[in-house]
């Protein structure tokens, strides 16, 4: 049987990798890979990691998990700038801002980039990022919440 911090990661990776739209897929996934709970149990992980369903322009469900779950995101500093969530599509990452954030984070990030951000295209409230090629979802995550985090200091 696999531990609570196991499960929590997991959650994340698969909310963030897949498109999950209910509980019910999720404790499939789940079980699927050797972690035994119930959905109460799931439902309390998902309110921790602040994981909430949002509306696809498709007209779907899916799960979106937070940039502020990450750990190294947990300063008051990013989720002063305004930084929503985090999602990825296939290799290309979105980063959901407040209305009228997303053009100064984006040039905060083009300016800090390393090698594994190639770029972005910002618009009022969401930010496409361009990765690097050979750089993993983690990797990409880890580099930007080190630029945002940088960045107000």
């Amino acid at each position: 049987m696999k531990n609570k911090t196991d499960r929590i990661k997991f959650i994340r990776q698969v909310c963030l990798e897949n498109n999950v739209s209910s509980q019910e897929e999720l404790l499939s996934i789940l079980k699927d890979n050797g972690f035994n709970l119930t959905q109460a149990t799931l439902s309390r992980d998902l309110k921790r990691l602040k994981i909430s369903k949002t509306l696809t322009p498709q007209g779907l469900y899916r799960y979106v998990v937070p940039l502020s779950t990450f750990p190294v995101s947990h300063t008051p500093e990013v989720r002063k700038m305004g930084v929503g969530s985090l999602e990825f599509s296939g290799h290309l990452a979105v980063i959901k801002t407040k209305s009228g954030y997303a053009g100064g984070i984006a040039s905060e990030i083009d300016s800090s980039a390393n090698s594994a951000i190639l770029g972005t295209v910002a618009g009022d409230d969401t930010i496409i990022i361009v990765p690097r090629e050979g750089f993993s979802r983690e990797e990409i995550t880890k580099a930007l919440t080190k630029i945002l985090e940088e960045s107000e200091h």
